[in-house]
């Protein structure tokens, strides 16, 4: 889609909302021929008023001209931060409503482009707002769906919950492990497959503890208390029980965990859980663990590259709980290849039967590098995976959960969410503050991302660590010297 900006540069904040709206357009702001009025285009405007900013869109689309208009006043523009924040506002519920003109249709998080929703309910508290005026606010304003703005409202509340009784220096402490025995068929995260790396995971070991102890020195010298645990991936049972057994031992050894409320590992593969492992992971002191399936369906289990099968599912969980775990995971995909929504309910009744803590119910996203969008494999449509999202939205609060946190992804069939549902007492803490950006995560192994947040400003700061194991090793030197950037964040603090 042709672009053209006005009175502002928030080129970012116009490519949201096309996204959001035209899935299979690109911005292009070639300037010579726009005049022309060539289709699709859109001019996107920012023009100033005595008491008002107003946003204005115009688009060419489908032989026919669509406008849309959104204004914010002008005192209110004059914090930078909030200005920007405002302005970009604006701009997206202005080309939402040209777009829903020309479409004739309504996304169901209406003008919300963002990863976080339920943070936009969180900043209209925090400025005064009452949780009607905000729920109102996001169907009115924003045009979200009466479903959507419920399950923010539920999640704004969660965070709220968990934040409240966090300390001043509580922080998330996340090792990541980018190893999976295979690599299914929607996933384009940087894992590698042990048949292929399985010389990689010696090595990378070495290196991560070494990383470990680093981040735990400055923790101590810092103050700051690890209150949640996770240990992600990949999938971290991939290693033998020995593997983490010494994972987590140093873990625990390197950093003061007596403060921790939750300690999870994410065992996900069925495939890879053992009495063994599981029995490893009590003895560290684990508390929560994650026995994801995707699906009980074996034929979906299949077209998506599993080597296990529903009953292997069972098997785990019923591992899982003979071991002595009381809080467990399982996560579940809506709008893989071969599952209807029949079959979706199917699996998520199969997981109610279950009875576990925590369920989160993901939306396939489509991304570039995974099997399915590379061989360009079919995939439910929107509205089939709307029936699925409902439906399991429906079992999961008629079986007593509750939405404790939610996240938005690019590319997801019918622009839908992810949403973790969890028995009362059970929200996960660890997903909660990292989701809604509530306190520091410090990130160590391969792909991690340690988050420095301000509590009180709201400031951020990101770290990352390479990728791929191989220039994990390679550049853990360089890794370290990189977490200095903890020490000098917490000073200014």
């Amino acid at each position: 889609m042709r672009l053209r900006l006005s009175g502002h540069g928030y080129r970012y904040a116009v490519e949201q909302i096309m996204l959001a709206m035209f899935p299979g357009e690109l911005p292009d702001y070639t300037e010579s021929g726009f005049e022309s009025c060539e289709e699709p285009s859109a001019c996107v405007r920012i023009g100033y008023g005595e008491a008002y900013a107003t946003a204005s869109t115009v688009l060419r689309t489908g032989g026919g001209v669509y406008r849309g208009r959104a204004r914010v006043g002008r005192a209110a523009l004059t914090d930078a931060p909030e200005r920007d924040r405002l302005l970009q506002s604006a701009i997206k519920r202005s080309f939402y409503k040209a777009a829903v003109a020309a479409v004739g249709a309504k996304p169901v998080w209406g003008s919300l482009t963002g990863i976080r929703p339920a943070r936009v309910v969180a900043g209209m508290l925090k400025r005064g707002a009452s949780e009607r005026g905000a729920e109102r606010s996001l169907r009115e304003v924003y045009g979200v769906s009466p479903e959507r703005a419920a399950l923010c409202m539920d999640a704004a509340r969660q965070a709220a919950a968990v934040g409240s009784g966090l300390p001043e220096r509580a922080v998330m402490l996340y090792i990541g492990i980018p190893f999976c025995p295979s690599r299914c068929a929607y996933c384009s995260f940087v894992s590698h497959s042990v048949e292929k790396s399985a010389g990689l995971i010696g090595p990378f070991l070495g290196a991560l503890r070494t990383e470990l102890a680093a981040t735990a020195e400055l923790a101590r010298a810092l103050g700051l208390t690890a209150v949640a645990v996770y240990v992600g991936g990949g999938t971290p049972t991939t290693l033998t029980a020995r593997q983490l057994d010494d994972l987590l031992g140093d873990a625990v050894s390197l950093f003061s965990l007596s403060e921790a409320r939750e300690f999870t590992v994410e065992a996900g593969r069925p495939d890879t859980i053992t009495p063994e492992k599981l029995a490893v992971m009590q003895k560290r002191g684990v508390t929560r663990v994650s026995v994801n399936p995707q699906s009980m369906s074996d034929a979906v289990l299949d077209a998506i590259g599993r080597r296990h099968t529903a009953d292997d599912t069972v098997r785990a969980y019923e591992d899982a709980r003979a071991a002595g775990f009381e809080n467990i995971n399982m996560d579940v995909i809506a709008g893989l290849p071969s599952d209807t929504p029949s079959g979706f309910a199917a699996t998520v009744e199969r997981i109610l039967a279950l009875r576990p803590e925590n369920v989160t119910v993901h939306t396939l996203s489509l991304k570039k590098g995974s099997r399915i969008t590379l061989d360009g494999t079919s995939v439910p449509d929107g509205g089939a995976v709307s029936d699925m999202l409902g439906g399991a939205a429906a079992a999961l609060r008629t079986a007593g959960y509750s939405p404790y946190y939610l996240y938005r992804q690019k590319f997801t069939s019918g622009g839908f969410e992810n949403t973790g549902w969890s028995l009362p007492g059970s929200a996960g803490i660890y997903n909660v503050c990292m989701m809604e950006e509530l306190r520091t995560v410090l990130a160590c192994g391969g792909g991690g991302v340690t988050k420095l947040v301000d509590a009180a400003t709201g400031r951020i700061e990101r770290i990352f660590n390479p990728k791929y194991p191989y220039e994990y090793v390679d550049r853990i030197e360089r890794i370290i010297e990189k977490k200095t950037k903890i020490e000098v964040f917490f000073h200014g603090i």
